[in-house]
């Protein structure tokens, strides 16, 4: 999601790829990435924490009893820890793609508010059909690509009537930055987000029901350019698009940058804009769900509750 590095006097053409592709996402450095930042995660997190917070007010609207409920995209184990808090009776599991963070995730382990841990991809659920009755996923979704993809694995486990609620980010997500370093080079150093109406189109496409979404805009400040980078880096959101640089940044090309940004700097700061999208909507109604991958094994998530020592 941050600024990539590279070396001076590349040119963009030499390195990277251009057109549709240069957005399309590294699905194994997303992992490690994740993976490496998780020690430092949750002192960065200052954001996450509160859009966490924010849909997790959103449940509260429903007085739902589930008996299985996932976290897709757990990272450190806040949203599954404040869910088996809400749902005590429910089998809660978090699920994330990189080790480094479930283990982060088994620090928040209550003697009476156990939830499991399950490394996965959201892309590919191991998790049978129709099993789950609430999936929540708070800042996960930017990281899949296509999204059609993640949403149908979604509609394949939740039941019927199951709820899925989500957040996610939007185009004008770190525009600053994005222009900042635009007039630096020609590579991508900011993801692409999806607009909230291709999403809403993306669930629709999947066969969920009932979509709703709105969008929040929230602007952290900085004192400078690098300040920003860091938090990026912290958190784990590296640039891992296939039209990223693969070289060292020169700093020619980071001053450049930071001149562009200061021309956003206002009251000693500098801002940077989020655009969160916030969505909810419902399974598949008793229709079909996705077509089951040959080959794969999928367990309903009850079976892997552990018993005796932990």
């Amino acid at each position: 999601m941050n600024a990539g590095d590279e070396k001076d006097g590349v040119s963009a053409a030499s390195e990277g790829e251009v057109g549709a592709n240069a957005f399309r996402l590294d699905r194994p450095g997303i992992r490690a990435s994740f993976d490496r930042a998780s020690a430092r995660y949750e002192a960065a997190a200052v954001l996450q924490g509160r859009v966490n917070e924010e849909l997790m007010g959103r449940l509260e609207l429903f007085k739902f009893q589930p008996r299985v409920v996932l976290d897709l995209g757990a990272g450190t184990g806040r949203g599954a820890e404040e869910l088996k808090r809400r749902y005590r009776r429910a089998l809660v599991v978090a699920v994330d793609m990189a080790p480094g963070m479930l283990r982060e995730a088994q620090r928040r382990q209550h003697l009476f508010r156990r939830f499991e841990r399950v490394c996965a991809d959201a892309m590919r659920l191991p998790f049978a059909d129709s099993s789950v009755d609430v999936v929540f996923s708070s800042l996960m979704l930017q990281w899949c690509d296509p999204l059609d993809v993640t949403f149908a694995e979604v509609r394949r486990v939740l039941k019927p009537e199951g709820f899925f609620a989500f957040s996610t980010f939007g185009p004008d997500t770190l525009k600053e930055l994005r222009a900042s370093w635009a007039e630096a080079d020609g590579y991508n150093h900011v993801n692409q987000f999806v607009d909230m109406h291709d999403v809403g189109e993306a669930l629709v496409r999947a066969g969920l029901v009932e979509p709703v979404l709105d969008v929040d805009r929230i602007q952290l400040t900085y004192t400078d350019t690098l300040a920003l980078m860091k938090d990026l880096k912290a958190i784990g959101a590296h640039n891992v698009t296939a039209g990223r640089s693969r070289g060292l940044m020169g700093r020619a090309r980071l001053a450049r940058v930071q001149a562009a940004y200061e021309a956003y700097r206002r009251d000693g700061r500098l801002p940077a804009t989020y655009e969160v999208i916030y969505g909810a909507t419902w399974g598949a109604a008793g229709r079909a769900g996705a077509p089951v991958v040959g080959g794969e094994v999928r367990i309903s998530p009850s079976a892997i509750r552990r018993h005796g020592p932990r």
